[in-house]
């Protein structure tokens, strides 16, 4: 059984400002430890759990952040940027399930670390044929394409509730519960890595049992609609061939999921103008 560990930096332990996600800063090498940690807990739960072959997709930035040289020697790593599938890479190959590790919730939710959704310089808003989704959902309508579920989150409070709300009773690991944007109670790590990897464990062996969440997949055709912060990001990302323009919000109707997922970051680019 092969799993997918999408990992993301705003979810991770300890982490509650962007200082500590940006490479820039010299905050940003203690937090990528503490991210490979936390990638490496995912490994173990999910190899206790049951599975024969593990991928790991460092989905933050520039997707440069995990340390191979700490990480798990069972996994593999996808590292760099840009990859045909983004912060999936690996999706395509033959996934029984995905696991996200250190995700944050979509733009606008209160309470939720660093909340946005891909671009918090860009993009207020995203919808799949009009449900409001963050990069969970996007991520998971991807994994669901290919007949994945999403089984098992870690993040703060709200990401993880988030995930609930959209995929159904998945496994879940709070590793901080945020009090703002860029505050919140934290937990040391010897007590979040137990909880990942306890998770991690839990959802592979529900996974086996037939037990996990079923895969979240959007109804073709797909209408990707993207609502940015300024017109001249919407301008801009207009131009794509097929857009329809309403005020911020630019919408592509495509075939597929794949497609779509391509559309949006599409999108995205291009309103960075």
């Amino acid at each position: 059984m092969k799993i997918l560990i999408a990992a993301d930096m705003e979810g991770i332990t300890g982490v509650v400002h962007a200082d500590h996600t940006d490479s820039t800063h010299a905050e940003y090498q203690r937090f990528r430890r503490l991210m490979t940690a936390d990638v490496n807990a995912a490994i173990r739960g999910a190899f206790d759990g049951g599975a024969t072959e593990v991928v790991v997709s460092d989905g933050h930035g520039s997707g440069r952040n995990i340390l191979i040289e700490e990480l798990d020697s069972r996994a593999r790593l996808n590292s760099g940027s840009p990859a045909p599938f983004s912060m999936m890479q690996g999706v395509d190959g033959g996934m029984a399930g995905v696991m996200f590790v250190g995700y944050h919730a979509r733009m606008g939710t209160s309470n939720a670390i660093l909340d946005h959704t891909w671009s918090s310089a860009r993009v207020a808003g995203v919808w799949l044929n009009g449900e409001a989704v963050g990069e969970i959902g996007v991520n998971a309508a991807l994994a669901g394409h290919f007949g994945a579920a999403v089984i098992m989150i870690s993040g703060d409070q709200s990401a993880c509730a988030e995930a609930i709300d959209l995929l159904g009773p998945l496994e879940t690991a709070i590793v901080k519960t945020a009090t703002g944007r860029t505050a919140a109670e934290c937990l040391p790590p010897e007590v979040t890595h137990a909880r990942i990897q306890a998770a991690a464990e839990r959802a592979v062996r529900r996974l086996y049992a037939g037990q996990a969440p079923r895969p979240y997949q959007i109804l073709a055709p797909i209408a990707v609609t993207v609502e940015f912060i300024r017109s001249e990001m919407a301008d801009a990302a207009s131009l794509l061939p097929g857009a329809r323009r309403y005020g911020k919000r630019v919408e592509v109707i495509v075939d597929d999921m794949v497609t779509a997922y391509r559309t949006f970051r599409v999108l995205v680019s291009l309103g960075g103008v």
